[in-house]
């Protein structure tokens, strides 16, 4: 029987020799851990010292308890998802995204009148308070079961510029590309990814196990004068899905010489 003989609480000694037997790999991704009593006899302790220690290894991802079947090994293999990230169009100029097929809406789409905050406001280049068009989207990968969670915000001066836009503000990201270039704009694209751990209403909505990040995506479109036209908002789980992008090397302005 190993022996507890670190500092800290008793349930953190065993926390950290279970730790240790994962990361060895005497315990493997996806395999069950040892039951409550076998681990008590393993180490000694009492059975709430292993549910403290079962707990905080939970928190730190290394472990999904799935009820009714005990503690597992929570997986290292890569996500079962990916998303590419790229922008087509048909020769008729319209667009295609690589992904659209793949989701399907998980519930109705709700379109409703909001405002900026400091972040979206930062992305559109707009002051706070500022009046947008949303509409928000649960989406599910059939094949996968990924969820994802899908906004959409489109500023009321875009919106009044393309009348066909406030009528219909929760078109796919697609149809509103299209309804921008028939306006006469060129458009271009920049995106950000970033990681945060879940609120309590993206890991219910998500169905997100223990300690797992939230990858959040934003797109926004430009206009030729690289004013912001339309956000878009993707937010998913980490273990679940993963984000792909072609790369392609942009031309070098051409230097001016001086006559």
């Amino acid at each position: 029987m190993p022996e507890i003989q670190r500092p800290g609480a008793l349930y953190q000694q065993v926390a950290a020799a279970i730790r240790e037997a994962i990361l060895s790999g005497e315990f493997t991704p996806d395999s069950p851990l040892p039951s409550e009593a076998q681990l008590m006899t393993r180490y000694g302790v009492s059975r709430p010292t292993v549910r403290n220690a079962i707990a905080a290894l939970r928190a730190e991802g290394l472990i999904d308890v799935r009820h009714g079947k005990g503690s597992f090994v929570r997986s290292s293999g890569r996500p079962v998802l990916t998303i590419e990230r790229r922008i087509s169009h048909t020769a008729e100029g319209k667009f295609v995204m690589p992904n659209g097929d793949i989701w399907q809406e998980a519930e109705e789409p709700s379109t409703y009148r909001t405002h900026t905050t400091k972040d979206t406001g930062r992305l559109l280049q707009l002051g706070e308070e500022e009046a947008l068009f949303g509409c928000n989207r649960l989406l599910m990968d059939p094949s996968t079961g990924t969820r994802a969670m899908h906004r959409t915000l489109i500023p009321f001066g875009v919106a009044e510029a393309v009348p066909l836009l406030g009528k219909e503000p929760c078109k796919p990201p697609a149809a509103i590309y299209w309804v921008l270039t028939q306006a006469g704009h060129k458009l271009s694209w920049t995106e950000t990814v970033r990681a945060h751990m879940p609120v309590p209403d993206e890991r219910t909505t998500l169905q997100l196990p223990d300690a797992t990040p939230v990858l959040h995506v934003t797109r926004v479109a430009h206009d030729a004068d690289d004013r912001p036209l339309f956000l878009e908002e993707l937010r998913f789980g980490a273990d679940r899905a993963e984000l792909a992008y072609r790369i392609a090397a942009d031309e070098q302005p051409t230097r001016r010489t001086r006559s």
